[in-house]
């Protein structure tokens, strides 16, 4: 009864972050238990069932064995569960299966539902849980769809239909997980799977509550009845095509003769865009980033930072909080007290939050890249810096991409690796909502003097 009590008191922040512990502990158990997930009969040891569990469950993508073949069909369907309950996430699971019911959601639990649905207007609640569950698998079905038809002239039809599902399920997902040893670098020349793979990938990372927005948007089919699309929505577009079209320049000039040099001109153009769409926390490779220039890595952290929407299955520090502090920084050049852009201005709360989850996350990797250094330097002397923020970064971002020093990781760079996916999948703003004291009702509602402080 004290356990329920707590959960009933608990804040939305404290529940999220409780639902997907209780997740990755339930996914820890089933990797470490059971022999019939693995091909040679002998389950992961507790560090590697955790960091594979919260992985998944984290949609990051990041493995310390090989999907395709250290797991059987049973394993990496058992993965697949855990990775699409990591996507859609625990609570909406929660709150479709109440409306399946004929329940009624909680005040506190539509909240944590729709803790973004305030920035959008005509967004319902109930609406939103079914449309999210039935829009999802709608779409991870059209890209197995495609996929299969892809994968079907290369092997049997049971295994092609089974890599298709596998694959739509974790790029919708932003997962990054493959049945494929080398994710997807054997299909670098295949545009029907890049092409469904970075569709897939775009739309799970422009967030449920966008995609609805825009939804009620279309179907009032008379212009002067259509509501104006809301400020968050535009800028979650614009954002997302100027990184998307950024990266995929950069991208292909940095390695045209480089990581891209065996392929067509045309293939180099799609790998370009492809790595470009797939380093904002989807976690696939065409390339081996290994391989590929100091430039492009260094690009490729910044994607991983950037991240997808809030709201979706993506990552990263959200394109939204970048593009907010990217105006503030703009506004002040331009000597202007207020952040706006669209003719419509952004509240100072909304700009303060960006700064704070930015500094926030900027802390976490920080620290996370020093402790890696110290973990790894004795065990590894002289190791590459760059792969250790690249880790750092794409972990803390729950990307899944990586420089290949994941598997050679020493125990304890593995646990922090966990520690970091868990709270970059959770968010940097409701992790540390999670763990702040419930001070409120004893707050005092005074300030202290003012007294200024010389900046730069």
């Amino acid at each position: 009864m004290k356990g329920w009590a707590f959960w009933r008191r608990a804040s939305p922040s404290r529940l999220t972050a409780g639902t997907f512990f209780i997740a990755i502990l339930a996914g820890t158990l089933g990797l470490h238990f059971v022999p019939a997930f693995y091909t040679d009969g002998v389950p992961l040891g507790w560090i590697d069932a955790l960091f594979t569990a919260t992985s998944a469950i984290c949609v990051t993508g990041l493995i310390v064995v090989d999907t395709a073949t250290h797991f059987t069909r049973l394993g990496q369907g058992f993965l697949l569960l855990l990775i699409q309950l990591g996507g859609l996430g625990m609570i909406t699971i929660t709150s479709l299966v109440i409306l399946g019911l004929g329940g009624r959601l909680s005040v506190r639990a539509e909240s944590v539902t729709t803790s973004l649905a305030s920035t959008l207007r005509g967004v319902n609640a109930f609406q939103l849980a079914r449309d999210v569950v039935v829009f999802t698998l709608l779409v991870e079905l059209l890209g197995s769809l495609v996929l299969f038809g892809a994968f079907s002239p290369h092997m049997d039809t049971g295994d092609a239909l089974w890599h298709a599902v596998f694959q739509s399920v974790s790029a919708f997902c932003n997962a990054g997980f493959s049945t494929f040893t080398d994710s997807l670098m054997p299909w670098s020349s295949s545009a029907p799977v890049l092409f469904t793979i970075m569709l897939l990938v775009v739309v799970g990372g422009l967030g449920f509550l966008t995609l609805e927005e825009v939804a009620i948007h279309l179907r009032r089919g008379d212009a002067k009845r259509r509501i104006r699309l809301s400020l968050h929505t535009r800028v979650v577009f614009a954002s997302t095509a100027i990184a998307l079209a950024g990266g995929w320049v950069l991208f292909t000039a940095f390695e045209w003769k480089g990581v891209l040099q065996e392929l067509t001109p045309a293939a180099r153009v799609m790998n370009g865009l492809f790595m470009s769409v797939t380093a904002r926390t989807a976690g696939f490779n065409s390339i081996a980033y290994a391989d590929a220039g100091d430039e492009t890595n260094f690009l490729t952290i910044l994607l991983m930072t950037v991240g997808g929407a809030p709201g979706s299955t993506a990552g990263g520090l959200k394109i939204t909080t970048i593009a907010v502090i990217g105006l503030l920084a703009w506004a002040r050049l331009r000597g202007s007290t207020s952040v706006s852009v669209w003719h419509r201005t952004i509240p100072d709360e909304t700009v303060q939050r960006a700064i704070g989850v930015g500094v926030f996350a900027f802390s976490c990797v920080a620290l996370a890249i020093f402790l890696y250094t110290a973990f790894e330097e004795p065990a590894s002397p002289g190791a590459d810096f760059l792969r250790v923020v690249f880790e750092a970064v794409s972990a803390f971002n729950t990307v899944g991409l990586s420089l290949g020093a994941t598997g050679e990781l020493t125990v304890p760079s593995r646990v922090l690796t966990t520690i970091l996916m868990f709270i970059g999948r959770i968010g940097p703003l409701s992790f540390a909502a999670a763990l702040a004291l419930r001070a409120r009702e004893t707050r005092h509602h005074y300030s202290f003097a003012r007294e200024d402080v010389s900046i730069g």
